[in-house]
């Protein structure tokens, strides 16, 4: 317990916890935006692939994403998601997966390392909402 008080604490002297990240799980597709800096020039480098792990641990929490680069070589990146080169995280499809970690579409090529997508249902309130609007 005291672990957790003190990366809370660090992450608080950060001053990290007001960035609004999108929630996303092992499976889905995302797309980070991550600020390049070249000599003087910052630009913005867009880095979209499939989650592979996410790993909690207060200030040091990561996640790891896949994807296929040129000729097919899989490329992966470990982000810290407190990092301040992180300057956005979209939510490209939601993904369905069985595993907290699924390493094993390393060895699956083509079609065989597809993630079948979840289909991400809507609020409560918005799904009582459609019935009264038909029967009206």
């Amino acid at each position: 317990m005291k672990a957790n008080k003190l990366t809370k604490e660090t992450i608080l002297n950060y001053g990290v916890t007001d960035r609004q990240f999108p929630e996303f799980r092992v499976g889905d597709t995302i797309e980070v935006a991550q600020k390049i800096k070249e000599g003087e020039k910052e630009r913005i480098q867009l880095f979209e692939g499939d989650v592979l792990k996410i790993q909690k641990n207060g200030i040091a929490s990561t996640f790891t994403i896949r994807r296929i680069g040129a000729n097919g070589v899989g490329v992966e990146r470990i982000f810290p998601i407190h990092a301040s080169i992180i300057s956005e995280i979209r939510v490209v499809r939601h993904g369905k997966v069985r595993r907290a970690n699924i390493k094993y579409v390393r060895e699956r090529l083509g079609k065989a390392a597809r993630i079948k997508e979840r289909v991400v249902s809507k609020t409560a309130s918005a799904k009582k909402a459609t019935p009264a609007q038909s029967a009206a």
